[in-house]
């Protein structure tokens, strides 16, 4: 009875493993990658946030970034909010 119980339970096993390799560990990674660029940005640093919006950076503060988005406009945004470095 026991060896049925695990024969079973090996096919969800494999299941488990296989999600975890191509789902799990991939936006770990990329989560990790994320924050470094995060915690890396410095003023000059050309960015774009999650809504879209194009700027370089002014300033940075805790966790406030001022950006500079065109001639002497400038808005603070959380720096949960950059997308990306360009």
């Amino acid at each position: 009875m026991n060896s049925n119980l695990i024969l079973q339970l090996v096919p969800f096993l494999i299941v488990l493993g296989v999600f975890y390799f191509l789902v799990i560990l991939p936006a770990k990674k990329e989560q990790e990658e994320r924050k470094r660029m995060i915690a890396s940005l410095r003023p000059g640093d050309k960015v774009v946030t999650i809504g879209g919006i194009h700027g370089m950076v002014a300033s940075v503060r805790d966790d406030v970034i001022t950006l500079r988005i065109g001639g002497d406009a400038k808005i603070d945004v959380d720096r949960s909010a950059i997308a990306r470095k360009l």
